[in-house]
């Protein structure tokens, strides 16, 4: 369950992320364009993607048993 968890955290987080650069780079909104006119989707898409920001930040910092 961990191990999904993790997966679908990180997929989201590069979603955004992606998502970010061509607001950046391109002043292109991939969500918005897909979900153009579902705006109360657009929010959920956005709120997904912090949650699992923080869910990967969080196992990015958990100690997995290596010792340095």
């Amino acid at each position: 369950m961990k191990k999904i968890l993790c997966l679908v955290a990180g997929l989201l987080t590069v979603i955004g992320a992606v998502n970010w650069g061509l607001v950046g780079l391109f002043d292109v909104n991939l969500v918005q364009k897909l979900v153009g006119t579902m705006p109360q989707v657009e929010k959920i898409i956005y709120i997904l993607i912090g949650i699992s920001g923080l869910v990967s930040g969080a196992f990015l910092f958990q100690d997995h048993g290596h010792q340095d």
